[in-house]
């Protein structure tokens, strides 16, 4: 281990937030990472925090929305990111809504929106966010996507690498 550099296992969780329709809610990045594509919201699991309890202040921390935690739905895991070879555990939760007043946070989000499984395909979403949707909404069609590559970590919630301070 390189001096200085502390390597642990980062762990994120995001909410599949989905409604009576069938509907997901997903928002518009306005910083990095994402910038300007659609994702669930989601962050980073506080030392000392529940599973549960994260993804309810990560949602009303994004969008204000007030959701029940359900069942996981898929793990999505980055090994060796950026040059401090960082470890990344993605936990993605489904959630119902509560509360449906929506109040999005202009300092990560520009937009917020219902979508239901057929405008799906027709939006930015990233790879790991698509990999996530196809496992909620197996009988959508999916254009072929390449796997994330080298620049894995702009799939990451939360802060970015590359942010300026």
């Amino acid at each position: 281990m390189e001096a200085g550099i502390l390597k642990h296992i980062k762990t994120s969780v995001v909410a599949c937030i989905i409604d009576e329709y069938e509907r997901i809610l997903l928002t518009k990045r306005s910083i990095p990472p994402f910038f300007g594509q659609w994702v669930m919201p989601g962050g980073k699991i506080d030392h000392g925090e529940s599973i549960s309890a994260a993804l309810r202040r990560e949602v009303h921390e994004e969008v204000g929305l007030k959701v029940k935690t359900g069942t996981l739905v898929d793990i999505y895991e980055h090994l060796a990111v950026g040059e401090r070879s960082d470890h990344y555990i993605i936990l993605y939760y489904r959630a119902l809504p509560l509360t449906y007043d929506i109040s999005i946070n202009l300092t990560e989000l520009s937009e917020a929106h219902w979508f239901g499984a057929h405008e799906l395909p027709h939006l930015d979403i990233p790879p790991g966010s698509r990999q996530v949707l196809a496992h909620l909404y197996p009988g959508q069609q999916w254009p072929h996507l390449p796997p994330p590559g080298d620049n894995a970590d702009m799939e990451l919630p939360g802060d970015s690498p590359f942010s300026e301070t």
